[in-house]
């Protein structure tokens, strides 16, 4: 059991920012590949972006390049994904999920890659 924890969601405003946190206790996330996925209501669960465990390789999905980083840091053990120029297309419940490759320096975005998944985050944009 890797019991990973959501933290940072909520309403906010088309162009606006918002902050999500990922961490667990007990466990070193810096020994995991980590992915932020995201699910809307009545859709498809659709991977957002992954991080290595180096933590400088990362992977976005199309719609969210340019506005979306996802980072480590190190001192609160959190993978952060800051979430820029926010959308309506945006809303959905936001997973955190890690898993294990067999190299640091590499992710990729797909839910067969992930072993464990938090319990999910809202994120609104209304229009």
């Amino acid at each position: 059991q890797l019991p990973l924890v959501e933290s940072g969601g909520g309403l906010v405003q088309p162009g606006g920012s918002l902050r999500l946190s990922c961490t667990v206790s007990g466990f070193v996330l810096e020994n995991y590949e980590i992915g932020w996925f995201r699910q809307a209501p009545g859709e498809e669960r659709e991977g957002v972006a992954c991080v290595s465990r180096e933590g400088s390789f990362t992977n976005y999905i199309d719609s969210v390049k340019g506005r979306f980083t996802i980072s480590r840091d190190k001192t609160k053990n959190t993978v952060d994904l800051q979430m820029n120029d926010l959308k309506p297309e945006d809303t959905a419940v936001y997973y955190c999920a890690a898993g294990r490759v067999f190299s640091q320096f590499v992710c990729a975005i797909g839910e067969n890659l992930f072993t464990y998944w938090g319990q999910g985050i809202q994120v609104t944009v209304p229009s």
